[in-house]
């Protein structure tokens, strides 16, 4: 039900020229392009509004720097609160691939568009990139005693606490990548399948539900990332 939907980008040149590749899905990777456009697009305009001091940072007005304000403020303040000091040194990460996320979710909720986390080849990048930096984290903060991580609070059980921590690990990228995936995909495709059959203000609903799912789906995706990275810079017990 979801292929009958009209997608903008469906109809342009860059998706007819990808879509000649084999085993290339088109529509993810430039859904997903836009998504990165857009952020761009905001981080240069706010740092150009900041340069000009054409918007000051204690401006009590509502503008788009300082809705970005504080929502970046609002990142770092709750990222402080589980990572303390080191909180502002991921905070580009963090804040990068939650804007990301964010943004994707969203992109979906509009008619016409579809969000690039619905494709399970976006969420497993993201969730990939996440996992990796944790244990390059856990490696330069650590060295070669990161391996107590694994091993277990004691040395005679590490023979049966390593292959399950090793699984365990695994498994996050799986934890955050089909959480994701599953939950933007069932979304968009409730979403579509009811604006295929009642056009006006039944879609509507879900489209209110949907943006509460994408920010929801955001927030534990950004949770689960701190905890993450949280624990590789913690010494192992």
């Amino acid at each position: 039900m979801a292929s009958e939907t009209f997608v903008f980008l469906d109809h342009t040149p860059l998706f007819t020229a990808l879509a000649r590749v084999e085993g290339i899905d088109p529509a993810p990777i430039i859904h997903g392009a836009l998504v990165s456009i857009i952020i761009i697009a905001l981080a240069v305009l706010v740092n150009r509004s900041l340069k000009d001091r054409r918007i000051m940072p204690h401006e009590k007005t509502l503008s788009l720097t300082n809705l970005l304000e504080l929502a970046i403020s609002g990142i770092l303040t709750f990222m402080e609160g589980m990572m303390g000091k080191e909180a502002k040194r991921f905070l580009p990460l963090i804040g990068t691939t939650a804007f990301f996320i964010l943004f994707s979710n969203l992109l979906g909720n509009i008619p016409g568009f579809e969000a690039p986390t619905a494709n399970y080849n976006t969420t497993l990048a993201c969730a990939i990139v996440i996992v990796v930096t944790t244990h390059i984290v856990g490696i330069k903060t650590h060295g070669a005693k990161y391996i107590k991580h694994f091993l277990g609070p004691a040395w005679w059980l590490a023979w049966l606490i390593l292959p399950i921590e090793i699984i365990g690990h695994l498994a996050r990228v799986l934890s955050l990548s089909v959480r994701l995936f599953g939950n933007m995909f069932g979304d968009h495709l409730v979403l579509a399948t009811f604006m295929s059959l009642v056009a006006l203000l039944v879609p509507v609903i879900f489209m209110g539900l949907g943006l509460f799912v994408a920010f929801i789906q955001t927030f534990v995706f950004t949770l689960l990332s701190i905890i993450y990275i949280t624990g590789a810079l913690e010494e192992a017990h």
